[in-house]
């Protein structure tokens, strides 16, 4: 008996014995399965495991602070930033979306269906509207709206409004430049990206901002252009006050530097608001100045002179005869823009009197290649250089395509298209001696208050000798004295120009229109010591369409009062200032 039960006790021992090797068993493989989940959790998913725990319990929204300035060359804000505030939801914490999406879309004057659409989301994180108006915030704040918070942002903002706005283009709402110098210098003018980052709980709800922002007023440069914001505001009163009184489609001045290249003004009209330019047409955001090209018309005669005078192969003086008005080239028949019957004409006189025959008959003095050369020359053909998105080139043939009539028709600046831009750089290269400069709309890079880098002038090439220049001068001058051009005159200085009448191509009918044309008239002043040049295109005027009488007249008023207000005296103020010497 005795030996059975210490056999029994035995086995039993050997079963324990046996459950606790197998439960050890078992707790070291679910230790070693545990230690190995671990290690795959805290090594190899660490970063995806921690990207969603942020993802989950924190919500990151970028804000823009800090772009930098634009300013004009006497350094007037032309653009600058503004406290805003930007509105989103939780809608998961919203008690009444009825109300909630009335009040909302009431005060920030949006669409009620796009209100409620966006508290009817899934998501813990909506933007309703960014950059509000503070006086908006400020009303919504007064709701107490559960649901509802607010980011601080800055805001682009142009205190001058429609002025210049071609030229400065405008930023969208992530302050990204997309149009005009805001574009052109987004590296310099950028400012700074912030991570506002928001706590949420496990519901993911927003419980406030554990991080914010740091040197909101962090900017990486500012810029000065060579703009002048009086200039710029005279040229673009009086170009809009001539493109209505003809109710013409648009209009273009450009005033330049000669010396320099330096752009004072650049206007176009229409114009539009940079601060809700997307209340206005696309088109209405173009730089025609720069973006868009034109048969130039008779403003063009003057390349045609300075190529046969710089050639030595026609002097002012010299004679040719303009064939009382009718010219033929192979089949085609060629007439003077007005009802003048020319007979014999100075080169002089050509181009005062603005003679289509005889500025074809200097054409065929100097001859295709030599015409094409200082074509060229002159930057016809290529982009100037100006530091502004979209410019064209124009469109200039190369001298192999040109045809039996193409000689005569660029004569008189048909068969070629040119940028305004490219044509007040000529006009420039004549006034200053004969170099032709790189046109410039920056002037300066600022940072803290310093300026770091001057854009200084550029010369591109000497196109004429200043004998020519000198020549040139006086021709032009005649052009405003007793030429097509005595509404550009101005009392006690003398300018210098040229009018153009150009007819419009339709490319629909490939012949040029007898009702639409493009009036213009580019001069400089003083016409011996020239301080401005200036050009002004009016497209498409409606009755009276000559330059003399629709373009010439807005030269006028531009030249005054610019030359007023950079103190240049007049011829009798000159007299005056060296008696009293």
């Amino acid at each position: 008996m005795a030996k059975q039960n210490k056999q029994t006790a035995g086995t039993f021992r050997d079963g324990i014995e046996g459950r606790i090797k197998v439960v050890s068993v078992l707790l070291f493989l679910f230790g070693a399965a545990l230690i190995a989940r671990l290690a795959f959790l805290q090594i190899i998913q660490h970063d995806t495991l921690v990207a969603k725990s942020e993802k989950q319990y924190l919500s990151t929204v970028k804000t823009h602070f800090g772009r930098g300035i634009i300013y004009d060359r006497n350094l007037n804000e032309l653009a600058r930033n503004v406290e805003t505030e930007s509105v989103y939801i939780n809608p998961s914490e919203i008690f009444d979306r009825k109300a909630t999406a009335r009040i909302l879309s009431a005060t920030l004057k949006l669409d009620p269906d796009q209100v409620r659409k966006k508290i009817s989301s899934k998501k813990h994180f909506v933007w309703i509207k960014r950059k509000s108006p503070l006086h908006e915030v400020a009303e919504l704040k007064k709701s107490g709206l559960s649901g509802v918070g607010y980011v601080s942002e800055q805001k682009r903002f142009y205190p001058k409004r429609e002025l210049a706005a071609s030229v400065l283009g405008f930023v969208g709402m992530d302050n990204q430049g997309l149009a005009g110098i805001e574009h052109a210098y987004q590296a310099k003018l950028k400012g700074a990206t912030f991570r506002q980052v928001m706590e949420r709980d496990a519901r993911g709800r927003n419980i406030q901002p554990v991080e914010g922002l740091r040197n909101s007023n962090l900017r990486n440069y500012d810029l000065a252009l060579t703009l002048d914001e009086v200039i710029q505001f005279t040229t673009e009163y009086h170009l809009k006050k001539q493109v209505e009184h003809f109710k013409a489609d648009s209009g273009m001045a450009v005033v330049m530097n000669p010396h320099t290249g330096e752009i004072y003004a650049m206007a176009n009209v229409p114009q539009f608001n940079p601060n809700r330019y997307g209340a206005f047409p696309q088109q209405v955001w173009k730089n025609n100045i720069i973006a868009s090209s034109y048969e130039p018309g008779s403003i063009f005669k003057p390349i045609v002179a300075a190529a046969a005078l710089d050639k030595g192969l026609a002097r002012p003086q010299d004679i040719f005869f303009c064939e009382n008005g009718k010219m033929e080239i192979g089949n085609v028949h060629i007439g003077e823009a007005s009802d003048h019957k020319f007979g014999w004409l100075t080169m002089r006189d050509i181009i005062a009197k603005s003679s289509n025959i005889g500025a074809i008959k200097i054409a065929q003095q100097v001859g295709r290649e030599p015409f094409y050369e200082y074509i060229r020359k002159f930057g016809f053909g290529e982009k100037s250089g100006l530091s502004l998105p979209g410019e064209s080139k124009g469109q200039l043939k190369e001298q192999k395509a040109w045809n039996k009539l193409s000689l005569a028709s660029i004569s008189f600046g048909h068969e070629i298209a040119v940028t305004p831009i490219q044509m007040v750089s000529a006009l420039a290269a004549i006034a200053n001696g004969g170099n032709l400069m790189e046109p410039r709309i920056t002037h300066s890079l600022i940072k803290d208050g310093r300026v770091i880098e001057q854009f200084k002038p550029e010369k591109i090439r000497r196109v004429i000798s200043e004998k020519t220049s000198r020549q040139l001068v006086e021709i032009l001058k005649s052009v405003v004295k007793t030429g097509t051009g005595k509404k550009a005159a101005l009392e006690g200085i003398d300018v210098a120009g040229k009018t153009g009448t150009a007819q419009k191509y339709n490319t629909k009918t490939q012949s040029y229109s007898k009702t639409e044309f493009i009036s213009s008239f580019i001069g400089f002043a003083p016409a011996d010591s020239p301080r401005l040049v200036i050009l002004v295109m009016i497209d498409n005027p409606k009755g009276l369409h000559w330059g003399s009488v629709v373009a010439a007249p807005v030269f006028r008023q531009i030249a005054k009062k610019a030359l007023r207000y950079l103190n240049v005296p007049s011829s009798k103020e000159r007299v005056f200032i060296l008696d009293r010497a």
